[in-house]
């Protein structure tokens, strides 16, 4: 081939990768204005509710609404049933999840799924199933009735049903933690003469700390914002099982101030916990880094 022909060809082959060089370049620039009108679309829609709701508060009556005794009665009682649900996760949902993490046995993946379970269960369906096991006629309350023990009602079943909703939020979070710690530190900690339990404190919880600070305010919100399986568990007893969600419900029949306040609250809460859990991942990954 002469040398006239061979430049024709390298010049078709340059002509030919301009071209596909700007079609990709095009679709880009498509692809990226549709993502952008679609993340604006989506948060537009979040924000103009969340906007209504805190401009709606700029009225003297709503600030007065927040500190009426239905709302503070509603904010103590979630207080100490979240507080008191939180001390239970960690409790129990610590060395769950750690087993769940680090145990290799048979029914591993059905343990998974069923902790996952209350996730996707819709709440109200959780309410009847809490009803039927701990009501004085379910299958484990009508012996506890007959001992002289009430759960359904209470504010005990409060904690109980937020515990169910919000333990797979600790957990899955936990194991997730307790997944990503490198066991040969844990080793190296054994072989310096660590008994278990204290590698296991001293070692494997600071390092998955972040995880489970993460997972606790995450089941902490969730807890705070139950509403289906406790009003149908508990019921709504102002004072003893009415916690905010139950309140804002039964204020919306009477008094809008009142419920707006008390859903501006936990907007300000949920606020609080989502930038935790951000700060709290970000350091996970610095520390990982």
């Amino acid at each position: 081939m002469g040398l006239r022909a061979r430049g024709q060809v390298k010049e078709r082959k340059q002509n030919g990768r301009g071209l596909l060089h700007g079609l990709p370049g095009r679709g880009d620039a498509l692809a990226s204005g549709v993502a952008v009108a679609a993340l604006s679309l989506l948060a537009g829609f979040i924000s103009i509710p969340i906007i209504s709701l805190v401009v709606w508060t700029v009225s003297e009556e709503a600030w007065y609404a927040m500190a009426s005794p239905v709302a503070l009665d509603a904010l103590l009682l979630s207080a100490r049933t979240t507080a008191a649900t939180l001390v239970i996760l960690i409790l129990v949902g610590t060395p769950a999840a750690y087993l769940l993490a680090r145990g290799n046995f048979r029914g591993s993946r059905l343990l998974n799924t069923l902790v996952d379970l209350p996730v996707v269960l819709p709440p109200s369906a959780a309410g009847i199933a809490l009803l039927l096991a701990f009501g004085r006629l379910g299958l484990v309350g009508e012996p506890l009735q007959g001992l002289g023990i009430t759960v359904s009602f209470t504010t005990v079943a409060v904690v109980m049903a937020e515990v169910f909703v919000a333990a797979p939020f600790y957990v899955r979070q936990a194991v997730t933690g307790f997944t990503e710690v490198d066991r040969a530190i844990e080793e190296a900690a054994l072989v310096d003469g660590a008994s278990r339990p204290s590698a296991f404190f001293r070692v494997t919880v600071p390092l998955a700390f972040p995880a489970l600070v993460a997972g606790a305010l995450t089941a902490w919100a969730r807890a705070l914002g139950e509403f289906g399986a406790t009003i149908i568990f508990a019921g709504s007893f102002r004072g003893v099982t009415q916690t905010i969600p139950l309140a804002i419900y039964a204020e919306l029949q009477n008094d809008l101030d009142a419920a707006v306040a008390l859903s501006v609250l936990v907007l300000g809460f949920a606020f609080a916990v989502i930038l935790s859990v951000r700060y709290m991942t970000r350091k996970a990954t610095e520390y990982d880094g």
